[in-house]
């Protein structure tokens, strides 16, 4: 079990395509309040429970990070979780929000 790249012009295309998409942030959660992916979850020790519960292992995840560096790491580990569908964003958020800063949320 392995995860895939997935660059910002397919991500803009699935979450028009499934707004219900699930994105997965690993970012800091100072970093993570002041500016997401709107509908982002937060990953973290503290959320990994709940995510591993509630998300079905057939469902698309695609984790973010800052740079699209450590979103591999948790992708693979995700994988490895028995998702079947694990996407790291190349570029993270930092690429993200350069490109579509009008599509930013923020806030808890």
């Amino acid at each position: 079990m392995s995860f895939e790249h997935l660059d910002l012009a397919t991500l803009s295309d699935w979450r028009q395509r499934d707004p219900s998409l699930v994105v997965l942030d690993i970012r800091d959660p100072l970093s993570f309040t002041q500016g997401r992916i709107p509908g982002s979850r937060h990953l973290d020790n503290a959320s990994a429970g709940a995510i591993l519960e509630d998300t079905p292992r057939d469902k698309p995840l695609v984790v973010v990070c800052y740079h699209g560096h450590s979103s591999q790491q948790a992708a693979a580990w995700l994988a490895g979780q028995g998702f079947e569908k694990v996407y790291s964003l190349d570029g993270g958020f930092t690429q993200y929000q350069l490109t579509h800063g009008d599509d930013v949320e923020s806030g808890s």
